[in-house]
């Protein structure tokens, strides 16, 4: 009966992903390229058990969330669906998501450079020695990379960047980083997009670090304290600076006038006598070690003739 054991597994597996869009409100959709078994069995004890990472064919995962919506009326998870494309999973948790990220990027492994691959990052090679004989000069000069011989071997003159992101990978590319011993790909899941509650955004925004968001907060206000103080429409942002503007206006009319007040009269009484106050900088700037240190002894006090001697006049 292959038929009716085909129908049970589906169902099995229907029901397994139902009770996981049951029970979590998180997900990653990751892409599983290149990704060896064991490297995926790894990742999958690395995660739980807060994390269970669903693979399946794409009809199938589809299937079972268009079930699920429509017998539930719950929608939230019908985003889903257009993102099933490819060889694809969904990785359900319940932890942090940054700590889920972290734990998925930390099962990343090297790769050599494959002919026809397309290279999902930069691939630069160091200039130095290479340990190649003078015979194999020709899978250099076939990529035009400046070599020299240097006691017996290959050393290549200065830094080549190879391979750039998303190139296809040569067939001399390959044989020249294989002879190098370079892994330049590191492959592993790939987060394509984040899942929470219903909203779906890009994994970078995992990365995202509390002085990130208070340096773009500083900058916006910076931005509107600006556009207020240009076009002169008070806001918020633009308050403080309007009161000092404003008192740096009275305080020069102040100090261009008779009319006074007492913050006026302070720097009126500094431009009269600068050099008192010059004088007095130096104290006020001493540190506070010179301030602790111990006071000057009082200096002797004469005995008044009405103070008691300590002797009789008659010894």
């Amino acid at each position: 009966m292959p038929g009716a054991a085909k129908i049970e597994k589906k169902e099995a597996y229907h029901a397994k992903l139902c009770k996981l869009l049951d029970t979590h409100d998180k997900a990653f959709i990751v892409h599983a390229d290149n990704v060896g078994s064991n490297q995926f069995m790894n990742i999958r004890k690395g995660l739980r058990p807060t994390s269970t990472i669903l693979m399946g064919k794409n009809t199938m995962m589809k299937r079972s969330i268009r079930l699920y919506c429509e017998q539930t009326g719950n929608d939230k998870w019908q985003p889903l669906l257009e993102l099933l494309v490819g060889n694809v999973g969904i990785v359900f948790t319940q932890g942090d998501l940054g700590e889920v990220k972290d734990e998925i990027d930390k099962y990343k492994v090297g790769a050599p450079a494959r002919v026809g691959v397309v290279a999902p990052n930069d691939v630069r090679i160091p200039g130095g020695p290479t340990g190649m004989d003078p015979s194999q000069t020709s899978f250099f000069q076939a990529l035009g990379i400046a070599t020299k011989i240097n006691k017996g071997t290959i050393e290549i003159v200065s830094d080549v960047h190879l391979i750039k992101s998303g190139d296809k990978v040569g067939a001399s590319q390959a044989t020249l980083l294989s002879k190098l011993g370079i892994k330049p790909f590191k492959y592993g899941l790939a987060l394509l997009k984040v899942f929470e509650n219903g909203s779906m955004y890009d994994p970078a925004v995992l990365s995202i670090t509390d002085e990130d968001m208070l340096s773009a907060v500083a900058a916006a206000v910076q931005n509107v304290a600006a556009l207020s103080l240009a076009t002169g429409i008070p806001t918020m942002a633009s308050l403080p600076h309007s009161i000092i503007n404003g008192y740096k206006n009275v305080l020069s009319i102040a100090l261009a006038t008779d009319y006074s007040f007492p913050l006026a009269d302070k720097v009126k009484e500094i431009l009269k006598n600068p050099g008192a106050y010059a004088a007095a900088a130096p104290a006020a700037a001493a540190p506070a070690a010179g301030k602790a240190a111990a006071a000057p002894a009082p200096a002797a006090k004469e005995p008044s003739e009405e103070e008691d001697m300590g002797f009789s006049l008659f010894d």
